[in-house]
């Protein structure tokens, strides 16, 4: 798991700088993208990610930008960050889910970093380290309480189409 930060947290309570610091993630600076290319979580993307994934992800990791997304849309994104993530040619967006995190309890999307990396690791196939890295983390096993059987069906979903048919059931 790699992480690129943007810089505009407050590191106490950043999500993120806990995982780095506690080994389960990478941070990564915006120079040359890593090689192999890693799936970028990116809010943006119409593609969801999907097990079908998992072998980019095997090779490259799984990149996470820990940044607010609120911000990203305002400001227009992060220009001096750009260049390195267009470097980035597998782009996916976490399918909807709840917040566990006590911030934003219960919340449709307003996951934090480490909620959002749990999700994708679970959803690539490894709900094992998924769990373990939400251990720990205020509201960590509430995000797998309230999104237990979306969980499931998505990562048992055949392709990104069937994922889609899924997420519109729940949401």
């Amino acid at each position: 798991m790699l992480l690129l930060f943007a810089g505009e947290d407050r590191p106490k309570a950043c999500t993120g700088r806990r995982l780095v610091a506690r080994r389960l993630a990478e941070a990564v600076g915006p120079g040359r993208a890593p090689r192999p290319a890693p799936v970028l979580l990116d809010p943006r993307s119409n593609v969801p990610l999907s097990g079908r994934d998992a072998a980019v992800a095997r090779r490259g990791g799984l990149l996470g930008v820990d940044c607010s997304w609120n911000r990203l849309d305002q400001r227009g994104g992060y220009p001096d960050l750009a260049p390195w993530l267009s470097q980035i040619p597998t782009r996916r967006r976490l399918p909807f889910l709840l917040a566990g995190n006590p911030q934003h309890y219960g919340r449709l999307g307003e996951l934090n970093t480490a909620e959002a990396m749990a999700a994708g690791l679970y959803l690539l196939g490894e709900p094992e380290r998924a769990r373990k890295i939400l251990s720990g983390f205020g509201g960590g096993e509430a995000f797998f309480d309230l999104n237990r059987e979306p969980l499931q069906s998505y990562a048992t979903a055949a392709d990104a189409d069937e994922l889609l048919r899924e997420e519109r059931s729940y949401f």
